[in-house]
């Protein structure tokens, strides 16, 4: 893209531009892209589904191995469409891998335009400002004083009828294997009004379903509007309050913070869906020490058997790593039995990756590839097999599905059930945003199939 003479800065010009946001990784990294494009769509940007775009913006991922190896292959094909492209091309690196290597991007691919931290775009209209200006690359990955959320437009793209909404960034844990207190800074939670008053916008343009992100999501403690300090279960209950806002989640959480309040809310919240996302990472305390997790496996123990005396039909997802340094098969095993007697409909597992600059990265007794790849193969099978039989033991079940628009194929509509199982109908009357009943009648491993369950409406229509 030809860059406006420094009389008219890049962010008034009056032409439409195109904009495509790239994004890797976590819910936050998805919420971040779309606060981005509501930023810069009142500059005379326009999503578009290629990289074909005046402007490309790479939202970055550094919690996986070779998050930078992807990145830089990623930009190796951009600066082929970029040097080919009539109209020229902005490159943009945002996100975690920006925050933690942006001086290192800016070496390795000089024909990138800007860089900007977790904690920077915000800014993006001042940076695009200053790059038009300079002509030469940008680069911000300072932690300002200031929340970005204060920062944020309060007009937002609809999400769809289920939206995703921050509440709370960055970490206090400094677990041993993870970079992002270092790139996403210190825990920060938003003041409830503002999350309250972002909720009701998003059920005003659609959202039937909220989800509350952060990195320790229930961590969040944030100023209230009555002056007093409130608790997740606190905001969740006035959440709740909201007309036509029907389902709240929140993810993801630390066991340190499940509070007797938030379990409880479990039970006495009926707008908070069955299901909860609950990291341990392992089954061997001596693990979880060296982690620097700082709970042990018998809090993990207490936690759901709680979760579960107040509501009985909760379902549990979790993260698990193998291969942490100094595991021995002894370690690998107590993972084994926490999965077993724990039981989980849905989890992640990963080979444990070094990340430089976190103390594990450089810690003694690294497991061999070998054996950290035979342990998530073993382990892998068990929560494949849990998945399994949760989704099976759903077939003849009733429950409601929040549906979600059209399925792959003509006549079918899809939607997602309390536990976030993909939830596919045969049926032509259904509509975007409208929950239905349904009664399960088939688990395939990554979905359900059903049909709408009219007894159901019928029992309600006799009772009104």
């Amino acid at each position: 893209m030809t860059l406006p003479a420094p009389s008219r800065p890049l962010t008034r010009a009056p032409n439409p531009r195109s904009l495509h946001v790239m994004t890797w990784g976590c819910q936050m990294n998805a919420y971040d892209s779309g606060r981005m494009a509501d930023i810069l769509r009142p500059l005379g940007f326009t999503p578009v589904p290629t990289p074909d775009a005046d402007l490309v913006i790479l939202n970055t991922c550094h919690i996986r191995e070779r998050a930078a190896d992807k990145l830089f292959s990623e930009l190796g094909r951009l600066r082929t469409l970029k040097e080919a492209r009539p109209g020229g091309m902005l490159i943009a690196v945002a996100g975690c891998v920006a925050q933690a290597e942006g001086a290192e991007i800016l070496a390795r691919a000089p024909y990138v335009d800007l860089v900007m931290g977790s904690q920077a775009y915000h800014r993006l209209p001042a940076l695009l400002d200053a790059l038009s200006l300079s002509g030469a690359p940008v680069i911000d990955t300072d932690f300002p004083a200031e929340q970005k959320f204060d920062h944020l437009p309060s007009d937002q793209a609809s999400q769809g009828p289920i939206a995703f909404l921050a509440i709370q960034e960055g970490c206090d844990k400094f677990c041993t294997f993870c970079v992002v207190p270092y790139t996403r800074g210190a825990e920060q939670s938003r003041p409830a009004a503002a999350i309250l008053a972002e909720a009701r916008r998003l059920v005003a343009l659609g959202a039937r379903e909220i989800a509350l992100l952060g990195q320790n999501v229930n961590a969040w403690h944030g100023d209230g509007p009555d002056g007093k300090s409130w608790s997740l279960a606190r905001l969740l209950a006035a959440l709740a309050e909201i007309n036509d806002l029907a389902r709240l989640r929140y993810t993801t959480s630390h066991p340190r913070d499940m509070s007797a309040d938030l379990i409880a809310a479990h039970r006495t919240n009926s707008k908070l869906m069955p299901f909860l996302h609950l990291p341990v990472q392992s089954g061997s305390d001596l693990i979880l020490a060296a982690m620097n997790r700082r709970h042990n496996v018998d809090l993990f123990r207490r936690i759901t058997a709680e979760l579960r005396a107040n509501r009985p039909d909760i379902a549990l997802s979790s993260d698990f790593i193998v291969g942490f340094p100094g595991e021995t098969e002894a370690d690998f095993q107590a993972t084994m039995r926490l999965v077993a007697e724990t039981g989980f409909a849905l989890a992640y597992s990963f080979k444990y990756s070094r990340r430089p600059g976190t103390p594990a990265a450089d810690a003694p007794d690294q497991v061999p590839e070998p054996v950290k790849n035979a342990r998530l193969q073993e382990l892998q099978a068990l929560l494949r097999l849990q998945q399994d039989d949760f989704n099976r033991a759903q077939i003849g079940q009733q429950f409601d599905v929040l549906f979600t628009g059209p399925g792959r194929h003509p006549g079918q509509f899809a939607g997602r059930s309390p536990y976030l199982q993909p939830v596919i109908v045969e049926a032509s009357t259904l509509r975007t945003g409208q929950i239905a009943p349904v009664r399960v009648t088939e688990a395939n491993p990554n979905s359900l199939m059903a049909i709408l369950d009219h007894t159901h409406d019928r029992r309600e229509h006799q009772a009104a």
